[in-house]
């Protein structure tokens, strides 16, 4: 797919934001069997998980297990992904989303700046079904790499189909971090990462899926992440 292979330099980084357009979703968690409906500001997110071409272009490192410009990059932790977007927002002339804490390892986010961050878990969601109520956006086989179809591996992104906002990858291939801490009472720092992987099965790789680790230590060859960015003007590179 030309889309694919063309997502991924700086340069043109702003054609493959997809404007999310504002709206309500509907959330549960099964553990207190509660529901609730959150509304959702504008914002924009990227329309393919992070390229390991990407990835080098702004980090310098080559960190994924299964190598490969196009594919997503893979085999980062949590804090991994917040300094590719405070680097790339600086990159763009835009300010940092994240302030990272050396001294107690606390990374603090600022919601409102203008640079690139990782989306909430609702906006991941919110984005994922698309306007669609079910637990995917189509047949599994044709959206996502999944255990039955990606032969243990990670494949190009934008290579299935997408749902109806054009976001290609939201469910399977990789999982993605996102910007939540899962339970700070519970499980302290853990963050949450969505969307299922190319080793999980069917049951696993759904629009309503929740998982965590640790947001240092934690990388694995089946989790990445995409960017989102507030909604607004996108600054050219400096340089």
């Amino acid at each position: 797919m030309q889309e694919a292979i063309n997502a991924t330099n700086i340069l043109n980084l702003s054609d493959q934001m997809v404007a999310i357009p504002g709206g309500v979703i509907e959330l549960r968690d099964d553990r207190i069997k509660q529901q609730w409906k959150v509304e959702v500001q504008p914002f924009l997110l990227a329309k393919f998980p992070v390229t390991q071409e990407l990835y080098f272009e702004v980090i310098k490192e080559r960190p994924s297990t299964f190598i490969g410009d196009k594919l997503p990059v893979e085999t980062v932790t949590w804090k991994d992904a917040v300094i590719f977007c405070n680097t790339l927002s600086s990159l763009k002339g835009l300010k940092p989303c994240y302030t990272i804490h050396d001294k107690n390892e606390e990374i603090s986010l600022d919601i409102t700046a203008d640079g690139y961050r990782l989306p909430t878990e609702t906006e991941w969601e919110y984005a994922c079904k698309a306007n669609t109520t079910a637990i995917r956006y189509g047949e599994l086989d044709r959206i996502a790499w999944f255990k039955s179809n990606s032969e243990k591996k990670t494949h190009v992104v934008g290579e299935k189909e997408p749902n109806q906002w054009g976001l290609y990858d939201m469910l399977g291939n990789v999982w993605e971090w996102c910007s939540d801490i899962y339970d700070e009472t519970v499980y302290g720092s853990y963050r949450i990462f969505r969307g299922g992987g190319w080793c999980d099965e069917e049951r696993s790789v759904m629009a309503t899926t929740r998982r965590r680790s640790h947001p240092l230590k934690f990388k694995i060859d089946d989790l990445g992440f995409r960017i989102a960015k507030n909604s607004g003007k996108d600054e050219s590179l400096k340089g």
